[in-house]
């Protein structure tokens, strides 16, 4: 009992300091420069590069990440982010000048400026809403909770966790706006890193850094036709996969807009390029492949389990601490994008032009937490939760990213032609990919997103000249019209 209070106390102590921090460094901001939507949704346009890199490295390093990945328990998911370097260059060389230049709230902002049409930015971002609510937010939960419970080892359900995670979260985004969420989310990313890192240099001494004994397909990066990752999709859809989570998210590249200017932007996103390179594709794996060595194949709650059984009990406190801010910060960026979509892409479009945003942001934040737990326990019948995640995540990853190519590279390409081939392609995914389909095939879905990908591009092209008469010329420019 005395551990037990003692973890609690350094838990509620170390997230008190943090909280603390972040109010300091919060309290000064003059929240009346801006538009409330520029304010509540991009910080005011006021982060530094250090607060752009933190935020984006915490969003997407979370518990989905930590347990889903090291729950795999194989060397073979660290293409994931050794692909994602890639990815975030892209954001930051292709996308972020081209965000700036249209002076951009939210990613579909610019396909309303690009295709010169409100419906097509209210259709996708409804459906990367829907990606939120639907896929990434009770994942992250659910993950977290998960967590949570196989590290302390406590009789308490996960659905009870859940609750206690996504009502903080949901206060937490909703008081705070990206500001907070993006300065909270720095701090907490430092002690989140320290401490995963803890946790690899822990398993490997457990270990006395021998491999031996654990299977050769556990720790090859060349993977088999029937691996999670087999090794040909890194040719096919991987980079497809990186260039829409990190370059159209609005998850993510809110934090990139919310910068002064393009260059600080490129500063904090090529910084958490270097973060993903070096420090995060062992946090993912090696803590799970040592777990397959003391504990066998126990999936998901490897982490957890390894971090329980090696982390000293006067650490775990901190730990739990860490991974606390990991979930809320993670969810609250799902929330805030999920808000900012809603807000301005649909509400100020079709029903109030100039709406309260706070209250609203209130509104729509109760609505998508109380969905969330009502997807968790969706969640704990999945086999592996990263790789249901990415495989969820190609019925709109594939459409969505189509219609911002064609958008980018294309001019006079009627907005309904785009719509039919996003609707095109989260059919074509959907009837291929799922098992409950009658037509699924045995295709891997890391290779159907590029088949996806061209379709629904071809789709849209086609459309748009037999459909509705008109011939899409190349752009050859990303800057606005003048």
């Amino acid at each position: 009992m005395t551990q037990s209070y003692l973890q609690l106390t350094i838990f509620i102590v170390v997230s008190a300091i943090i909280g603390l921090l972040t109010y300091l460094k919060c309290r000064g901001q003059n929240r009346h420069k801006h538009s409330q939507n520029k304010e509540f949704f991009l910080a005011g346009g006021g982060l530094t590069w250090i607060f752009v890199a933190g935020s984006i490295t915490l969003t997407n390093l979370s518990t989905d990440q930590l347990v889903g990945m090291n729950g795999n328990q194989m060397m073979l998911l660290v293409w994931w982010e050794l692909a994602a370097v890639v990815g975030l260059i892209i954001l930051a060389k292709v996308f972020l000048p081209v965000y700036y230049r249209y002076k951009c709230t939210t990613t579909t902002e610019l396909l309303e400026k690009r295709y010169n049409n409100m419906h097509i930015r209210a259709v996708i971002g409804g459906l990367f809403l829907l990606g939120n609510a639907f896929i990434y937010m009770p994942a992250v939960i659910y993950s977290g909770a998960l967590f949570m419970q196989s590290m302390f080892q406590v009789d308490v359900s996960i659905q009870f966790i859940a609750v206690i995670f996504a009502i903080v979260g949901a206060l937490y985004a909703f008081f705070g706006g990206l500001r907070a969420v993006a300065v909270s989310d720095t701090y907490n990313g430092v002690l989140v890193l320290g401490m995963a890192i803890l946790i690899v240099i822990l398993a490997l001494v457990a270990i006395d850094f021998d491999f031996s004994g654990i299977p050769a397909e556990r720790l090859t990066l060349i993977g088999a036709p029937d691996s999670p990752i087999p090794w040909t999709t890194l040719f096919t859809g991987m980079l497809f996969i990186q260039i829409y989570y990190w370059g159209t998210n609005q998850t993510i590249t809110q934090r990139a807009m919310a910068a002064p200017n393009v260059k600080e932007a490129q500063k904090g996103v090529l910084v958490a390029a270097g973060i993903r390179l070096l420090i995060v594709p062992a946090i993912v794996v090696i803590p799970g492949i040592v777990s397959y060595k003391l504990y066998g194949q126990i999936g998901d709650a490897a982490y957890g389990r390894i971090v329980g059984d090696l982390m000293p009990a006067w650490l775990t406190g901190v730990f739990a601490a860490a991974i606390a801010a990991a979930v809320l910060s993670t969810y609250n960026s799902l929330l805030n994008s999920a808000t900012a979509l809603y807000v301005c892409d649909i509400h100020e479009a079709y029903v109030q032009k100039d709406p309260n945003v706070v209250k609203l942001s209130g509104i729509v934040t109760v609505l998508l937490t109380t969905l969330t737990l009502v997807l968790v326990p969706i969640y704990q019948q999945a086999e592996s939760i990263i790789n249901l995640l990415q495989q969820l995540n190609g019925l709109l990853s594939m459409p969505i990213l189509s219609i911002f190519i064609v958008g980018l590279l294309f001019k006079n390409v009627d907005a309904r032609a785009a719509i039919i081939a996003v609707i095109f392609g989260v059919l074509f995914y959907g009837g291929l990919t799922f098992s409950f389909s009658p037509f699924f095939v045995t295709i891997h879905y890391i290779h159907l997103m590029p088949v996806t990908l061209f379709s629904c591009i071809a789709v849209a092209l086609l459309c748009n000249k037999f459909l509705f008469k008109q011939q899409a010329l190349w752009s050859g420019k990303l800057a606005p019209d003048v």
